[in-house]
């Protein structure tokens, strides 16, 4: 019997089942959504369209890089940061 345990891979990601933790929230929200508005089966093929395109979204990349992805493509008041200038402003002066 091993008294401790030791992890083979110390770079892995922390998981919930099978899945990483921003993949299970992108999963979760809409089967919760289903079970919310009595529609489960719509909210688990809606679960797994999201989880499906979260993976090619992501494919090996950092959450940063989401979140980037993110600033750029969203509207301005999706993230509401006051300190950063819009992303559609592309040239600043100064």
């Amino acid at each position: 019997m091993e008294r401790y345990a030791i992890p083979k891979h110390l770079d892995d990601p922390e998981l919930i089942g099978f899945w990483t933790l921003d993949e299970f929230l992108v999963m979760v929200t809409p089967f919760i959504w289903g079970i919310l508005a009595s529609h489960i089966v719509i909210g688990l093929v809606f679960s797994t369209v999201a989880w499906f395109g979260y993976r090619k979204l992501r494919a090996g990349r950092s959450m940063s890089w989401i979140l980037h992805f993110g600033y750029w493509h969203l509207p301005g008041e999706f993230f509401a940061m006051k300190s950063f200038p819009p992303s559609h402003l592309r040239v600043l002066a100064g």
